[in-house]
């Protein structure tokens, strides 16, 4: 991203940095191939990235998302680690599963990059689960700040995917009311009231939760944004690492109580210090339940 820009390599620098001594075994995100973004994006869509990389300097795709003359490999290798998590934590090769990504991807609707976001890494992951791996349910959580309307779009007309996000009322992308449910009423969302803290959303979550629960996911993916912090520059919610903890436990539980593995991937969280030990908080627990 040109300089200053809130989503750069600074924030994959501070999660690696977090996540040293964590209880992880490090595997190398692959290149996604055609045929797994094919499964959410239209392949005019695909073409026309790969045209739009720039030699040098930046090419914009919408007003905060651009691209640069090396962003198509990281956008690939995002992609490539949510498929491999998945078909790590299927076939028993690993517990579960956190992709240290960017770009984030929740904001990728079918034939739109925005967000900072180019592709939905989780909804295609999702589509992974469902498609190649014959699964028949899969639960999509999103507790970034920012509503996940990609992974929304993406998921819309699957009633084989349950999607729920929570995040703040009236922020970018201004999706995410109550009544967006889904084709099939497999969509929750519920929007927060700015500057609301941490005790509401456990509450939210809880219920969450519940909702899941009775979908009976045979997969859970989470959209890991820490920008809900309360030093997060773009966003005014209040949580902090407990919070994080606690809702981290919760869909563990939810995920445990159904004998599913939880992939996670990195979304937002644009505070560096605020993203470190968030993510580390976040992890530690899907060690813990591991």
């Amino acid at each position: 991203m040109p300089a200053g820009h809130p989503e750069s390599a600074d924030r994959y620098l501070a999660v690696i940095r977090a996540l040293k001594g964590a209880a992880l075994e490090p595997r190398e995100a692959p290149l996604a191939n055609r045929e797994d973004i094919l499964r959410c994006h239209p392949a005019e869509y695909l073409d026309s990235i790969r045209t739009l990389i720039p030699s040098e300097g930046w090419t914009p795709l919408d007003g905060d998302t651009f691209l640069s003359p090396g962003s198509l490999d990281p956008a690939l290798r995002a992609v490539g680690g949510c498929v491999a998590a998945v078909d790590d934590t299927l076939a028993g090769r690993a517990p579960n599963a956190f992709v240290a990504m960017r770009p984030c991807g929740h904001h990728a609707e079918r034939a739109r990059a925005m967000g900072f976001c180019v592709f939905g890494n989780v909804a295609i992951a999702a589509k992974r689960a469902l498609d190649h791996h014959r699964l028949d349910r899969v639960a999509v959580l999103d507790f970034d700040v920012h509503h996940g309307n990609g992974t929304q779009d993406l998921l819309w007309d699957d009633s084989r995917a349950f999607f729920a996000s929570t995040h703040q009322h009236g922020l970018f992308p201004h999706t995410g009311r109550i009544g967006e449910k889904g084709a099939h009423g497999q969509i929750v969302n519920a929007p927060l009231p700015p500057g609301s803290g941490g005790t509401q959303a456990r509450e939210v979550w809880a219920r969450i939760c519940d909702r899941a629960s009775a979908f009976r996911p045979q997969l859970v993916l989470i959209s890991a944004g820490f920008d809900a912090h309360r030093d997060d520059p773009l966003a005014e919610l209040n949580w902090d690492e407990s919070d994080f903890t606690a809702i981290t436990r919760m869909i563990c539980d939810l995920a445990t109580s159904v004998g599913a593995p939880v992939v996670s991937a990195l979304e937002g969280g644009y505070d560096l210090a605020a993203l470190g030990r968030s993510v580390r908080a976040h992890v530690d627990v899907l060690a813990e339940v591991a």
